[in-house]
């Protein structure tokens, strides 16, 4: 082979590595993009960029694969879900507790499914990688519970807090995410 043709040949080596990194890049673009919804541009605009929340959202998947998440046994969603309705008939009496305890419940149900005690922050960004959907709601039911806490939060913010953490609690009584990553 002459020199031209080497190089030539090299040229179109590096254009087909350039693209296909391209192809790659984009299509783990997309993928994020439709596994975390809401939460993928809410990751973007807080981090400057796609690439710095794709990298961040990708820690976040890396992090729950090693948490043992379990369903929830058929005692244990009776007896939460029994939790839940007396919390849903304590709201008419007092909206306030009914609305601090729902945002507890949350935090048992957690646990009960193997996700870590911690932070509100760092809870949501656990859950963001298997619930990307309610976490949106999760993140706006416990922003009224803030709210609450400084006496600027009314009745109807509160019974929608409680959609919304019903939204949550119904998907994490639901199926295991290992069920749900096979499915889908």
């Amino acid at each position: 082979m002459s020199t031209p043709e080497i190089v030539i040949l090299s040229l179109v080596v590096v254009l087909l590595l350039v693209a296909a990194a391209f192809l790659v890049r984009r299509r783990r673009s997309h993928d994020l993009r439709s596994r975390f919804g809401p939460e993928y541009e809410r990751a973007v605009e807080e981090r400057g960029g796609s690439r710095a929340a794709e990298a961040q959202l990708a820690e976040r998947e890396k992090r729950v694969r090693h948490y043992r998440l379990t369903a929830l046994g058929a005692e244990e969603r009776q007896r939460f879900a029994l939790a839940w309705r007396k919390l849903q008939a304590q709201f008419v009496d007092n909206p306030k507790a009914a609305t601090t305890e729902a945002d507890a419940l949350i935090g048992r149900v957690m646990s009960a499914r193997g996700y870590p005690e911690g932070e509100f922050d760092r809870r949501l960004e656990d859950l963001s990688v298997d619930h990307a959907e309610a976490v949106q709601n999760y993140r706006a039911a416990h922003e009224v519970a803030l709210r609450h806490a400084r006496g600027e939060a009314g009745t109807e913010d509160m019974r929608q807090a409680m959609i919304g953490y019903r939204t949550l609690f119904d998907d994490l009584v639901g199926e295991a995410p290992e069920t749900r990553r096979l499915a889908s």
